[in-house]
């Protein structure tokens, strides 16, 4: 595994501490010699992850769509920085150049971007690691739901063992090293679509 991609929020949020873990992650990842993947913004924890890579020597590569190009303010001192088309091209490029996924805090794109790749493992598309770094149980309900959705019979326990979860980066990381993929179905010929 050499590069994880990130969700996260282009926003800060109200609490210094989702920043401090966006510098933390940022950090360790580069450390660790793992390059980064992510939506190419400046701004919020995104801004926040790309810093603290690049300022410990990592490699980071953002992707961003022509739209947001502006609104997010791509960074403009990255590794790579790829401008594309729309938002489908951002998450399939991102998703083609990494080897695992972590989401941070964040918002609706966040969750959008985390559960569709997880959905991609659940169908058999891929075998990457997925998990959330659950910076103060800001992700508590967003598991909580995923063990509704097993007990209730709509979510498979092979299924929700995708799903990691880690207090720190140091953690998640280690889970990520260590997955190993349930046998699932691919449910999708890829060479069909």
């Amino acid at each position: 595994m050499k590069t994880i991609c990130i969700f996260c929020g282009s926003s800060p949020g109200n609490d210094p501490v989702y920043a401090q873990a966006a510098q933390l992650t940022g950090a360790t990842l580069a450390r660790e010699g793992f390059r980064v993947v992510y939506g190419g913004g400046s701004v919020g924890l995104m801004g926040e992850v790309a810093d603290a890579a690049l300022a410990e020597g990592g490699e980071v590569i953002g992707v961003i769509p022509t739209g947001l190009n502006d609104k997010e303010r791509a960074h403009s001192g990255l590794t790579e920085l790829h401008v594309v088309g729309s938002m489908h091209e951002r998450k399939a490029m991102m998703a083609d150049l990494a080897d695992g996924f972590m989401a941070l805090p964040g918002g609706m794109g966040t969750l959008e971007e985390f559960a569709e790749i997880f959905t991609w493992a659940q169908l058999g598309i891929h075998k990457k690691p997925c998990g959330l770094l659950n910076v103060e149980g800001y992700f508590d309900p967003l598991i909580s739901y995923f063990d509704h959705a097993v007990a209730e019979g709509f979510l498979w326990e092979d299924h929700r063992r995708i799903i990691l979860s880690g207090d720190s980066p140091d953690d998640l990381i280690a889970q990520l090293r260590a997955y190993d993929p349930p046998a699932v179905k691919q449910w999708i010929d890829e060479s069909e679509t």
